[in-house]
């Protein structure tokens, strides 16, 4: 919008937040649809970005069959819309489509190690599929599309409860809480910040490169050094406590990004501590508001819960 763009959200809210655009309601190059991608849309528009489903365990472990709709008939209405109107689609895949990897960094052409009837399938293979839509697309229809395998990210206003390790570890240190890490707290992850993944979207949009690009940080740390990590930028005297082993929980996570540094000139610049800092201070204040509201919010177990009521 800054750019003189003109740009429609689409969100039905199903993770998503009234409050994380409010600011922008009323600037005349914006829009809000309060509209679910299963169900298509007509609208006029010449880039796509294709962002919409569940993305943290608790969120799509929730609702399996919703986030399978979503990245699988909601690409598809996408895709159609670009056909429709001569669009560009970007996809917001992930570094999920990778699995469990065998191959250490992950890079482009690896073709992952993926449980396909586990609780993470629903997503892991929701975005797998989507990705073969969008080149079925591209070479039947001439759909111009753009493919990003995000890595882990965070920043300010994620879901405070969403249960991702950021935001457990967050609001665990701010409350006091125990830091609830799961296994031996060895498998690693690499954290980018979201104004770097926003950058990286853009560039991948308004480059010629079609075939799939990682946008990650390939700065790795175990997940105790990164509950160590936040608890001393918090300075919370929180405990950390071991949990049992989450089903399928992948034990190494870290993008080769050679290609996005050579294709798109682009990779991460917001140092993690900075980052870090910037995420606690929204959680310090969101949990101001909470408080105000008489609402404290409760990380999100790991699990899914069995009897827990659906929504359809």
């Amino acid at each position: 919008m800054m750019d003189g763009h003109e740009v429609t959200v689409v969100d039905n809210f199903f993770t998503g937040r009234k409050r994380n655009v409010e600011h922008w309601i009323g600037h005349e190059n914006f829009e809000l649809i309060n509209h679910d991608v299963v169900e298509p849309l007509y609208i006029e528009v010449d880039q796509i970005y294709h962002l919409a489903s569940p993305a943290s365990p608790p969120n799509y472990m929730y609702n399996p069959i919703k986030t399978l709709k979503t990245n699988t008939i909601g690409t598809l209405n996408m895709l159609g819309l670009a056909k429709r109107v001569g669009a560009r689609l970007l996809l917001a895949s992930t570094s999920e489509v990778y699995g469990d990897p065998e191959v250490h960094p992950q890079s482009e052409d690896y073709w992952g190690h993926v449980n396909p009837i586990g609780p993470r399938a629903c997503y892991d293979e929701g975005k797998r599929v989507a990705e073969t839509m969008c080149y079925a697309y591209m070479k039947q229809e001439g759909v111009e599309v753009r493919v990003a395998r995000i890595f882990n990210t965070f920043g300010p206003r994620m879901h405070m409860n969403d249960g991702r390790v950021v935001s457990n570890f967050i609001l665990q240190a701010l409350q006091g809480e125990p830091l609830t890490v799961y296994g031996s707290g060895s498998q690693t992850r690499a954290f980018q910040y979201v104004s770097d993944l926003v950058n990286g979207l853009v560039a991948l949009m308004n480059s010629n490169v079609s075939s799939p690009v990682n946008l990650g940080n390939p700065e790795e740390h175990t997940i105790l050094e990164f509950a160590q990590l936040i608890k001393n930028l918090v300075g919370s005297g929180s405990e950390i406590q071991f949990l049992s082993e989450a089903q399928d929980d992948p034990q190494k996570r870290k993008p080769d990004i050679r290609k996005a540094k050579m294709m798109l000139a682009w990779e991460p610049v917001v140092p993690l501590e900075e980052g870090l800092n910037k995420a606690i201070h929204y959680f310090r204040k969101e949990l101001e508001y909470q408080a105000n509201n008489q609402y404290i919010p409760k990380p999100k177990p790991a699990r899914i819960k069995k009897g827990r009521t659906r929504h359809n």
